[in-house]
C-alpha cells in the first residue's frame, strides 16, 4: 500500500538528492511531554527551500529550515536544541513550555545517500529497519529487528539511548500496521473505520460480491478472491492483524490456516466458545499443535459485554492494540 505524502519524508529526501536539488533530514531526537511531534519525526528540506514535513506544531520550524539549509552548505550534521517559552508552547496547543532536541542531516556529506538507499528500500518491502547515529562521533548504522533495538521495534518508538562516552539516537522505521478482515459482516464496517483511525490499513476479504460491495463499504479495499488467496497476494508479516468474522469454516478456515503460518501478531476469530471448540477440533485434525492454535484470541475482543456490531468492534480494536502494545 502506498504511503501518504506526509509519511514518505525518507523517500522525499532521496528524490531531491538524486534530482540534484540537495536534500537535508532534520529529526525529533527529543522533546517534552507533550510535544506536538513526536519523537522520530521528521521534516525534509531541499537545497531550493522545498519542505515536507514536520518536526514541531510549528514554533521552531523556521529555524530548523534555516539550520537545514546551512547544512547544506558546509555538509555538517548539528544537533539543535530549543528552549520552547510557554507562550510559544500554548500557541501549539501545549500547556507549558520545555525542550525539544533536532537532528540536522545533510544527505550526501553526513548521511551516506547508500544508507539513505536502504532505508528507502527497507520501507518499500515492508522489513523493519532501524537507523542510528551516534551524537558525538557521528557514526552511522543500520540494524534489523533482531539487533540490539527489538525493545524499541516492539514499542515503535524513536529515542535516544546512553552508551560509554555520549549518546545514540535511533530512527525506527517499522512497516505500516495492517489489518486483514474476513467477512464483510455488519461487525466489519465499524471495525474497519475503527482500525484506520488507530493507524491501521484496513483490508477486507469476501468473495461474495453482495456482501463485500462499494455500496456497504465506500472507499475501503475489497478482495473477493477465496480469502488464503487473497492473504497471499496481500503478504502476511509481523505487522499484519488478521480477525475472521464468517462464522462459516469454508471462508474462516482457510484464513487461520494462512495466518497461523504467518508471524502476523494478532489473528481474532468470531465466534462462541462452542464454535471455536469445534474450530480447535478441525485444526487439530489438520495437523496443527496446541501451541499453535493457541495464538487465536477467541471469542474475539476483550470481554467489555459488548453487544451491538459497533461495540464488538471496539472490543476487538481493543483487543488487537492490547496485543500490538504489551505482546
Amino acid at each position: 500500500m502506498d504511503r501518504p505524502e506526509h509519511d514518505r519524508i525518507p523517500e522525499i529526501a532521496r528524490e531531491w538528492h538524486l534530482s540534484g536539488k540537495g536534500a537535508c533530514l532534520a529529526s525529533v531526537v527529543e522533546t517534552w511531554g507533550s510535544a506536538p511531534r513526536p519523537t522520530g519525526a521528521q521534516l525534509a528540506v531541499s537545497g531550493t527551500g522545498d519542505m515536507m514535513g514536520s518536526v514541531s506544531g510549528g514554533c521552531v520550524e523556521g529555524a530548523v529550515i534555516e539550520e537545514s539549509l546551512a547544512a547544506l552548505e558546509d555538509g555538517q550534521s548539528r544537533l539543535l536544541t530549543f528552549g520552547v517559552s510557554d507562550e510559544d508552547a500554548f500557541a501549539v496547543g501545549l500547556a507549558c513550555g520545555g525542550t525539544i532536541r533536532v537532528l540536522v542531516e545533510p544527505v550526501g556529506p553526513a548521511l551516506p545517500p547508500e544508507m539513505l538507499d536502504e532505508i528507502v528500500a527497507a520501507r518499500a518491502a515492508r522489513r523493519p529497519l532501524a537507523y542510528s547515529v551516534n551524537l558525538s562521533t557521528w557514526e552511522r548504522g543500520l540494524t534489523g529487528p533482531e539487533g540490539p533495538h527489538a525493545a524499541r521495534f516492539r514499542s515503535d518508538k524513536s529515542g535516544v539511548d546512553e552508551v560509554p562516552g555520549g549518546e545514540v539516537f535511533t530512527a525506527i522505521h517499522n512497516p505500516p500496521l495492517r489489518m486483514i478482515v474476513v467477512g464483510a459482516v455488519h461487525i466489519a464496517q465499524p471495525l474497519l473505520a475503527m482500525a484506520r483511525a488507530c493507524g491501521h490499513d484496513p483490508v477486507l476479504i469476501d468473495p461474495r460480491e453482495a456482501f463485500g460491495s462499494a455500496s456497504r463499504f465506500p472507499g475501503e479495499e475489497i478482495r473477493h478472491d477465496w480469502p488464503d488467496e487473497a492473504m497471499a497476494e496481500i503478504g502476511l508479516d509481523a505487522r499484519t492483524a488478521v480477525v475472521t468474522l464468517t462464522h462459516d469454516p469454508k471462508l474462516d478456515d482457510p484464513a487461520i490456516v494462512a495466518a497461523l503460518a504467518a508471524p502476523v501478531y494478532y489473528l481474532g476469530c468470531l465466534g462462541s466458545t462452542r464454535t471455536h471448540a469445534k474450530r480447535v477440533a478441525r485444526l487439530t485434525e489438520a495437523g496443527f499443535s496446541q501451541a499453535q492454535i493457541g495464538r487465536i484470541h477467541a471469542p474475539v475482543g476483550l470481554d467489555i459485554g459488548a453487544k451491538s456490531p459497533a461495540e464488538i468492534a471496539v472490543a476487538i480494536m481493543a483487543q488487537i492494540v492490547q496485543t500490538l502494545r504489551r505482546g
